[in-house]
């Protein structure tokens, strides 16, 4: 999700691989809110290949969704979709059920860095540049156990941003720039923390959809 102007128009989502392959969908105007770019959605699934069949995602600040949508195309079990816009959250919800993964996808209301829920394997970390997210959210994904061993984490930030504040647990395995954009491929090696097996919960009372 990248920083647009309020006055942007609505857009469009392509899925650019797997089984919805070339699937276009309405992205709703929220401010904020744009898909990652479809070459580095490229390249990023690319680098998980191996990964992602089977894999169990969380798209955190999931705007759009298309990360997680993407992954879920190309094989993977389930995703958990967060995000505090209601607009945002209904329009995925409104994506599954189109694509007919509703069954695979979950999608929740509310504060991401207050998630709670399963280890995942793939984590999709792309907050509004501006909002300054990535060092928190890094940081509870590991406390609140919201990760298993051998996770992958994907980052995405402005070309000029300082890279966040990495736990020991963690390792960058690939980093690349397109355009004014950094996006970045990051390795995790549990420490025994374990998340909660809970559809759509928060540390503090959210709205669940």
């Amino acid at each position: 999700m990248h920083k647009v102007t309020a006055r942007q128009k609505p857009g469009r989502l392509r899925i650019i691989g797997g089984e919805w392959r070339g699937r276009k969908l309405d992205v709703p105007s929220v401010p904020g809110l744009r898909p990652t770019a479809d070459r580095i959605r490229e390249t990023l699934f690319n680098w998980l290949r191996e990964q992602t069949p089977g894999a169990r995602c969380l798209d955190l600040f999931a705007g759009s969704g298309a990360l997680g949508l993407e992954a879920l195309s190309r094989g993977a079990a389930h995703c958990h979709f967060v995000d505090r816009s209601k607009v945002a959250t209904e329009a995925i919800k409104l994506h599954l059920e189109t694509l007919g993964g509703g069954a695979r996808g979950r999608v929740c209301c509310g504060d991401a860095l207050q998630w709670q829920g399963p280890p995942a394997d793939l984590v999709f970390l792309d907050p509004p540049f501006a909002d300054d997210l990535l060092d928190p959210a890094i940081q509870h994904l590991e406390v609140a156990g919201l990760l298993s061993h051998g996770a992958r984490i994907y980052i995405e930030l402005e070309r000029r941003q300082a890279l966040p504040e990495l736990a020991a647990s963690m390792e960058v395995l690939r980093d690349k720039t397109a355009g004014e954009v950094r996006y970045l491929l990051i390795g995790y090696q549990n420490q025994g923390l374990s998340g909660t097996n809970a559809a759509c919960t928060f540390s503090a009372s959210r709205e669940e959809n």
